[in-house]
């Protein structure tokens, strides 16, 4: 029974010898690389999960040729979402333009270990009424439909990250930072194609409860701030997930950032997770995966 004993320390021992060895070796890696190198290589980590990396936020942000553009929006996304620890406020403004409705929806919260949001453009075949907005699988816009559209996320006040593109899905994500949604402020910037959109677009933000005095018009942008969401919110329907969901969330923030705590950026952190846990880096790049990819089979086990 002793010599059990011993045998299973000496093991402890052994393994936790190699672990410490090994962690030393890879923080030794990632502080000698140079800066353009370790960007380049978390760009093309995170390319295939659609995503790059931008240094002067030290935040991920969402490619334009990002693969989640062929499986454009369904309202089940965001009904899914507490399922995937993905805890956020969404906005969809929808209006008709150009014998189409469009859908426009803000998203804010966290997402996994990742605070953030999200500016997606999307466009249904034909004219829709609102009973069919939640069946319907709106497309991603095309390359000349893209958007120059900005947002500025702040919590309590203070900023969080603020990004700008032309785009049909613009995204920023701090990650291993933790927030409620209630307490994330987007101020957001849209310019419209022409007066024709920029006029359906405004009409569309009033009937959704927003007032005049909250829209400022230049031109053909629209700026306004999405802060206490103005539409029925799909979590509310899942109180005790959504705790669940936000407990795990807090508990894996603390891990990432106790994990990576040799390091304060976020490349540096990313990579030295990439080499030290790949499993934990893989699934940390997939907080928008899930809920598409899920969708997108259903869909197909139904036809």
């Amino acid at each position: 029974m002793y010599l059990l004993i011993g045998c299973l320390f000496v093991l402890c021992l052994f393994f936790f010898i190699i672990n410490h060895w090994r962690k030393k070796r890879i923080i030794k890696k990632v502080c000698c690389m140079d800066t353009c190198k370790k960007i380049q290589l978390l760009d093309n980590l995170a390319e295939p999960f659609g995503f790059s990396y931008l240094p002067a936020q030290d935040i991920m942000t969402s490619r334009i040729d990002a693969w989640q553009r062929e499986f454009g929006y369904h309202a089940l996304f965001d009904k899914s979402a507490p399922r995937f620890n993905m805890i956020f406020d969404c906005e969809p403004i929808y209006f008709n333009y150009q014998h189409r409705t469009w859908m426009i929806e803000l998203w804010k919260g966290q997402y996994g270990i990742n605070a953030g949001g999200e500016i997606g453009i999307y466009q249904a075949d034909t004219i829709l009424s609102p009973d069919q907005f939640d069946s319907t699988l709106f497309h991603s816009v095309p390359d000349d439909k893209m958007l120059p559209v900005s947002m500025k996320l702040f919590q309590k006040g203070s900023d969080l990250l603020s990004v700008k593109h032309c785009h049909w899905w613009l995204t920023g994500f701090c990650m291993g930072h933790y927030c409620e949604p209630e307490n994330l402020v987007m101020q957001v910037s849209i310019t419209c194609l022409d007066h024709e959109m920029l006029s359906c677009f405004v009409e569309s933000l009033l009937n959704s409860g927003y007032k005049e005095c909250e829209i400022n018009v230049c031109d053909l942008t629209v700026y306004f701030t999405f802060s206490i969401p103005h539409t029925k919110q799909p979590r509310n329907d899942c109180h005790l997930l959504e705790r669940f969901s936000c407990w795990q969330n807090r508990l894996f923030c603390r891990l990432y950032r106790w994990i990576t705590r040799p390091f304060a950026c976020t490349l540096d952190r990313i990579l030295y997770l990439y080499f030290f846990l790949p499993f934990a880096f893989r699934h940390m790049l997939r907080f928008k995966r899930c809920r598409k990819q899920k969708f997108h089979k259903r869909r197909k086990c139904c036809k």
